[in-house]
């Protein structure tokens, strides 16, 4: 009878592994297992020519051990392979209810892992540990193999004593230490949080210092929302274990859930010197790295997840992302191209290339990747929100009015979702309907800047000026640096003759954004009200420059040149506003009143007719 063995385990069944050890070691049997962990530049050596040394290769069975097999270079399942292709007497030992049937178990044995189930396998109950160690024996580990057994090297030899001389000084596994094993299995298993944090309480209250146990309650408890719980027992399992990369990583994130960016950096940097190789932990500092707004720091970290693990599509998802946030649209669809086609099934990756087809112009190209993001999850908020966004886009208002009811209805605290209704709300002249949106949002986010601009202008609209003006003064305060809220400010100080006033907003608005060519259009026109006709033509000429399709800033110019009797300089700025918008009333109306007088009556009287046509048709505008 051999009696040299190989037990392979996942770290989290440690105890198991240590009980078979234990017994297999008193009855005379050669038992090599990865107790302590092997230095990483020997650890294949090791592995592979111990199983190749060993006749009996015991697999731990428990119902979450498989889950990682298909990740990339998962070891568990190279030593599986590595037994089954030197025909090793495999034993599977069914632990904690592992059942080859059960529908997430059968999904994990995929290629030569499916041929696990045609092996005899024996089913170990902790109260009936040691009759089922009694039939492994006398069973399942009394049989004759064919293949021979190849000596392993001096290098394999010496780390199996060492690791055996570290197990045989460990304590002997108590029946509560599987029982607890057990209850964690069950949590990892069960189908609902509250049965999860029950399951994890009872393996903590049998294993008090069960540091994969207070780990996954971690995880629960955020999964929960208790971030605070979570925390605790992240620091717990920290204490315990001061070396555990997974608590590290779950605490960063937990931390950054609670805006704690620079405590989740330090655990993420914890985790990254801990394990340098951990794809995990570069992403995640690289979100957080992102929320504090260094992209650069963010994009360095996206990179070396992609580098350690590159068919995972969350890192390209995040890094596509980043580089929409810099500007790098052509870079961030590739991103998310390659994500897509790691995980043809995110919805996720679809919502953000459909944003970013959306910000480039490409406004069917963006429905179509709302429309399968729909399709993937027919239930996620945030994908009709944004498809309600790129109809409206496209003027099609009811359509977008339809997804944002959606969007609300899935989820109906969405703020986006109110203030996008809002606004399409508004585009339809409904105002008194936007105004309750925009009232909704503020409710559910006071300190929301967006939807107080939003009900500013809706509030404009309706000519209350003073109740605009206070939403303005409340955005401006939440978001000082919100050129749009200045504008937007500074047009209604205008309408109430504020000249002053609404120059300053102007003058703050393209401080903040030197390139936004509506404040210089709307500072040319209040310069132009005050007199001061010179810088006003400056304005003018700046917004054509930064932005020469922009009807508005032609026909404001044509207004300018038409004041200083440069009546064909005049025109040439109401053709080509037109030619840039074809609905444009006013420019219509004021080429009317440049043909008139200019001699052409005929021509004045076809831009008027036109003008009343647009208005009867689009009613009332901005001009």
């Amino acid at each position: 009878m051999e009696k040299t063995v190989f037990i392979s385990y996942r770290r989290t069944n440690v105890p198991w592994a240590l009980a078979v050890f234990q017994h297999l070691t008193h009855h005379g049997f050669d038992v090599f297992f990865d107790f302590m962990g092997i230095a990483s530049g020997d650890f294949e050596r090791v592995i592979i020519e111990n199983i190749r040394s060993r006749v009996h290769f015991l697999i731990l069975l428990t119902p979450s051990a498989l889950e990682r097999c298909a990740e990339p270079g998962d070891w568990f399942r190279r030593e599986i392979e590595e037994a089954m292709a030197c025909r090793r007497n495999i034993v599977p030992m069914m632990l904690e209810s592992f059942d080859f049937g059960a529908p997430g178990i059968a999904s994990h044995l995929t290629g030569d892992l499916a041929l696990l189930k045609r092996y005899n396998g024996l089913s170990v109950p902790p109260e009936y540990f040691e009759a089922a160690m009694t039939k492994l024996r006398d069973k399942f580990l009394n049989v004759m193999l064919d293949a021979v057994p190849r000596p392993p090297s001096e290098t394999a030899r010496s780390a199996a004593k060492v690791q055996q001389r570290a197990a045989a000084t460990a304590p002997a596994v108590q029946e509560e230490e599987l029982t607890a094993q057990d209850w964690f299995e069950r949590g990892n298993s069960a189908p609902s949080i509250e049965e999860k944090l029950r399951c994890y309480g009872e393996a903590i209250r049998l294993k008090p210092d069960f540091v994969e146990a207070y780990n996954n309650r971690g995880v629960s408890r955020r999964d929960k929302s208790d971030l605070d719980g979570a925390l605790k027992d992240y620091d717990e399992a920290i204490r315990l274990k001061p070396d555990f990369v997974e608590a590290y990583n779950n605490r960063g994130v937990s931390r950054r859930d609670k805006s704690d960016l620079d405590g989740a950096l330090k655990d993420y940097d914890e985790a990254i010197r801990l394990r340098p190789d951990d794809p995990a932990a570069y992403n995640n500092r690289g979100n957080a790295r992102r929320d504090k707004g260094d992209l650069d720091g963010a994009l360095t970290d996206y990179d070396g997840a992609i580098r350690l693990e590159p068919d995972n599509a969350a890192p390209y998802i995040n890094r596509g992302n980043t580089r929409r946030d810099k500007g790098d649209l052509d870079g961030a669809l590739k991103d998310y191209d390659q994500a897509i086609r790691l995980r043809p099934d995110d919805a996720a990756a679809y919502i953000n290339r459909g944003n970013v087809r959306r910000d480039k112009g490409d406004l069917d190209g963006a429905l179509k990747d709302y429309d399968e993001a729909i399709r993937l999850r027919p239930d996620d908020p945030a994908a009709y929100n944004n498809r309600g966004n790129a109809r409206r886009d496209k003027g099609d208002l009811d359509g977008a009015l339809k997804d944002y009811d959606q969007a609300i209805r899935l989820r109906p605290d969405n703020v986006a979702a109110y203030n996008n209704r809002g606004n399409a709300r508004c585009d339809k002249g409904d105002l008194d309907g936007a105004l309750k949106d925009y009232d909704q949002a503020i409710r559910l986010r006071p300190d929301d800047p967006s939807a107080y601009n939003n009900r500013g202008n809706a509030r404009c609209d309706k000519s209350d000026l003073d109740g605009a003006l206070k939403d303005y003064d409340e955005a401006i305060r939440l978001r000082p640096d919100d050129a749009a809220a200045y504008i937007n400010r500074g047009n209604a100080r205008c309408d109430k003759s504020d000249l002053d006033g609404a120059l300053k907003d102007y003058d703050e608005a393209i401080r903040l954004r030197p390139d936004d060519a509506a404040a210089y259009v709307n500072r040319g026109n209040a310069r132009r009200d005050k007199g001061d006709l010179n810088d006003a033509l400056k304005d003018f000429d700046d917004a054509i420059r930064l932005e020469p399709n922009d009807a508005a800033a032609y026909n404001n110019r044509g207004v300018w040149r038409h004041d200083k009797g440069d009546l064909q300089g005049a025109l040439k700025d109401f053709d080509e506003a037109i030619h840039l918008e074809a609905d444009n009333a006013a420019a219509y109306n004021n080429r009317g009143t440049a043909r008139r007088h200019n001699g052409d009556p005929d021509g004045a009287e076809m831009d008027f007719a036109e003008e009343r046509r647009l208005r009867a048709v689009l009613g009332p505008r901005d001009e």
